[in-house]
Parts: C-alpha cells; sequence; structure tokens
C-alpha cells in the first residue's frame, strides 16, 4: 500500500509541477496562439493527473485538503475544456452527459464542503472559512453551468469567459495545493489557503470583462428560447 502511495504522490508532484509551469506560462502570454493551445493542452493532462491523484492519495490517506483540491481541479479543468466545445449553447446545442456530471457533482460537493465549514467554525476551528470559501466559488460556478446549460446566454462570448475563469480557478487550486504543501514559517495557515484566491480572483474578472463582448438581455434570450 505504501509503494501505491508513493508512485500516485509521485504522480500527483509531478502533473501539479507541470500544470504551475503551464499555467503560469499561458498566464502571463498572448491568448488564443499555437503556442497558448498547446501549453493549454499539457495543463489539461497535467491537471487532470494531479487532481485524479489526489482524490486516490485521499483514498490511501484520509486527507480533507488533498479532497477539496482534487475535486476542484477536475471540476475546474474539466468545464473548461468543455466549455470550448460549448460555444453554440445560446443556438440550442445541448450539454453532453459529462457536462452535467461535472456540475451536478460540484453542486453536492459544494453544498458539503460548505456544511463542513460551518460545522468547523461553530466547533472553533477557523480552517472552517477555507472549506465556506471554496464551497461558494463552486457553488457560483455551477450555478452559471446551469443557466448556460439552460440556453440563458448572456454574452456572446460567454464560453470563452467561462473557459478563462475555470482555467485560472484550476491554476489558483495547483497553487494553493503548492503553497499550503510548502508552508513551514512564511505564512500563517489561512494566508496560504486564501492569498492565491483574494490576488488572482480580481485578474479572473478584468479578463472576464475584457472578453465578455456584446451583452445578450437575459429575459430576452430566455423568451426566446421558450418560444423555440
Amino acid at each position: 500500500m505504501e509503494k501505491l502511495f508513493k508512485i500516485v504522490l509521485f504522480l500527483h508532484i509531478s502533473g501539479g509541477a507541470i500544470g504551475l509551469i503551464a499555467g503560469t506560462i499561458n498566464i502571463i502570454k498572448s491568448k488564443g496562439d499555437r503556442l497558448h493551445r498547446r501549453v493549454g493542452k499539457a495543463f489539461l493532462f497535467a491537471m487532470i493527473t494531479a487532481g485524479a491523484s489526489s482524490l486516490l492519495l485521499s483514498a490511501l490517506h484520509p486527507n480533507y485538503f488533498l479532497f477539496m483540491v482534487g475535486v476542484f481541479t477536475l471540476y475546474l479543468v474539466g468545464t473548461g475544456e468543455r466549455y470550448l466545445y460549448l460555444k453554440k449553447l445560446g443556438e440550442g446545442q445541448q450539454p453532453a452527459v459529462i457536462d452535467w456530471i461535472l456540475t451536478l457533482s460540484m453542486i453536492v460537493f459544494g453544498f458539503g464542503f460548505m456544511g463542513l465549514g460551518a460545522y468547523q467554525l461553530w466547533k472553533g476551528e477557523q480552517f472552517g472559512v477555507v472549506f465556506l470559501v471554496f464551497g461558494f466559488f463552486g457553488l457560483r460556478l455551477a450555478q452559471k453551468d446551469v443557466r448556460y446549460y439552460r440556453h440563458t446566454i448572456d454574452s456572446k462570448r460567454f464560453w470563452l469567459v467561462a473557459h478563462l475563469q475555470r482555467m485560472i480557478g484550476c491554476y489558483i487550486a495547483a497553487l494553493t495545493a503548492f503553497l499550503v504543501v510548502n508552508n513551514n514559517t512564511f505564512a500563517p495557515p489561512l494566508v496560504a489557503w486564501l492569498s492565491p484566491t483574494v490576488i488572482l480572483v480580481p485578474l479572473i474578472v478584468r479578463w472576464s470583462r475584457h472578453h465578455r463582448g456584446e451583452m445578450i438581455p437575459v429575459p430576452a434570450a430566455a423568451e426566446s428560447e421558450t418560444k423555440k
């Protein structure tokens, strides 16, 4: 069992390291060119490896931290990639089964994380804040998924905004895991957990506004879909 744990841990560290490097490259360079797409594929497979190995590690050695990181990593990188193939949801395109699996899983775990966070705070454990924050953001993104799957589209480039939000969110999860694991003395645990979110979420907001494009009135879009 310990040998299996070490093998999975190696895969997890390797996937996380490659993901951090690839994610950093794509955040600081131009978006949409050939290099961005190639580096993006490396990021995708690295994060899938890191996320899946996190779940397996948390099963071999029960650990809430690894489990939560694994759930968020797979959800964010999965939906981030899928939105590249869901560009026509506003024209009646139907989400695939995998899309609903990813979103519904996040809804279940999001409520679970928030419940666990509230319970920990009730017991006086400040770490419950982390579960509340991550659970809240997970539910917000899943809510957006459901709206898009039901063809309530708020902008013409919704898919690009969703892609950026999820991929940067996945990068935040990887960076958070790196800081937490290597945080010996440089910062309090809560700072290591939440600083990537606090620093990078404004970047997500800025890029989302830049790439959102022409807005579509939600009531009109919903009415149009109803008539179909």
